[in-house]
């Protein structure tokens, strides 16, 4: 029963992220201005707003003008609902499954502005650095340490992160932007060290073959920027969940 309500939470607080992708890039309220048609304007019903049940009644598309709906929406709803009802069944009903929802949702709300609008804002990762820090030993690096043990790793994630990406962007001048190093950031007092360096591996790797592909399909150019973001976040959650485990397999693949 656990992972089913948390699995119908996620899919509701799925319907609140999808607002924060729409709303911050323009610089929105996510909280006053009440849920309406981006195309239209007009207000939305509580019958509308239904994650996922909604979109499928609807085919798609706005009841009052008939424009599409992005698909993104129902996609993050089950992705956030998938989310929720799995931190359940990893972690139980413990403030670790708390911050690891959170920090979870907050990747996937990056991932996707970046993926649309090449931004990684301040407005969510400053927050976020300020909240991680608070929770951090409650959160995944606390489980079973001490409270200075947790915030060490933290802080080493930190620099490690943040320092490596810093690095780069200041001597590729552009390869990299800033937001990418805050996000570094971020995921360093998220994850911790090691989770963090393998997050750094798997990004360079999954962002250098996704950059050859579109170059080598002619959809992008060699001087075309590809966001980073992207792969960041998205190694980040992989590490937030498998990340621990990932550098056992890779420490034992070497004989370490």
């Amino acid at each position: 029963w656990s992972m089913l309500i948390a699995g119908l939470t996620g899919l509701a607080v799925g319907s609140l992220l999808n607002v924060c992708m729409d709303r911050l890039p323009v610089g929105r309220s996510i909280v006053t201005a009440p849920s309406h048609c981006e195309a239209c304007g007009h207000r939305l019903k509580i019958l509308d707003l239904v994650p996922v049940i909604s979109y499928l009644w609807l085919r798609g598309k706005c009841r009052y003008c008939s424009v599409r709906i992005p698909r993104r929406i129902p996609v993050v709803e089950m992705a956030a609902g998938a989310m929720f009802a799995f931190v359940v069944y990893r972690y139980g009903l413990s403030t670790v499954s708390l911050a690891v929802i959170a920090y979870a949702s907050v990747l996937i709300v990056i991932f996707v502005i970046d993926l649309e609008k090449q931004l990684i804002l301040n407005a969510i990762t400053y927050p976020s650095i300020v909240a991680a820090l608070l929770v951090t030993p409650w959160g995944p690096l606390g489980e079973g340490v001490s409270t200075r043990l947790a915030y060490q790793d933290a802080l080493l994630g930190f620099l490690l992160g943040g320092g490596v990406l810093l690095l780069i962007f200041v001597i590729a001048r552009g390869g990299f932007g800033a937001g990418d190093v805050k996000l570094g950031a971020l995921l360093g007092i998220m994850l911790g060290f090691v989770p963090t360096l393998i997050t750094l591996e798997m990004s360079f790797i999954a962002g250098g073959l996704v950059a050859i592909l579109l170059i080598l399909l002619k959809i992008r150019r060699r001087k075309d920027q590809v966001p980073f973001g992207p792969f960041l976040a998205g190694a980040g959650i992989i590490s937030l969940f498998w990340g621990q485990g990932i550098s056992n397999w890779y420490q034992n693949l070497l004989g370490l």
